[in-house]
């Protein structure tokens, strides 16, 4: 038995064409990755574009290009259009993810533990 034809809402290809404007990446020259976190400077208008207008609802806290993603249940490329446009507008404030702390340098740490057995 064949699986039934992709509708308009379970993300046919025609769609994400629609949405995106027929656009694989963003307008802007910022690399949005995975972890790229994204806030909303605005509140969402009736006029927007409706997935446009969801994103800028969910990013009132920060969150990912991915988790956008899962919870729009949209490709990671067409939300990077949409989060591309939205930077354009100035919607959106995005920023690469707080880097995890340093290691103190090997010799430091040798230096403390040496320190401390002189005790």
């Amino acid at each position: 038995m064949s699986e039934p034809p992709a509708t308009w809402e379970t993300g046919s290809p025609e769609r994400l064409y629609v949405i995106t404007g027929g656009r694989s990446g963003p307008s802007t020259a910022v690399h949005l990755d995975l972890v790229t976190l994204v806030v909303a400077k605005v509140a969402a208008r009736p006029e927007m574009q409706p997935e446009q207008a969801a994103i800028l609802r969910m990013c009132q806290s920060p969150l990912s290009v991915a988790e956008i993603a899962a919870y729009a249940g949209l490709p990671v490329s067409a939300i990077t259009v949409l989060v591309g446009d939205l930077m354009a507008a100035r919607r959106v404030q995005v920023r690469p993810p707080v880097p995890a702390a340093q290691l103190p340098d090997l010799a430091l740490i040798e230096a403390v533990i040496d320190g401390l057995q002189k005790l």
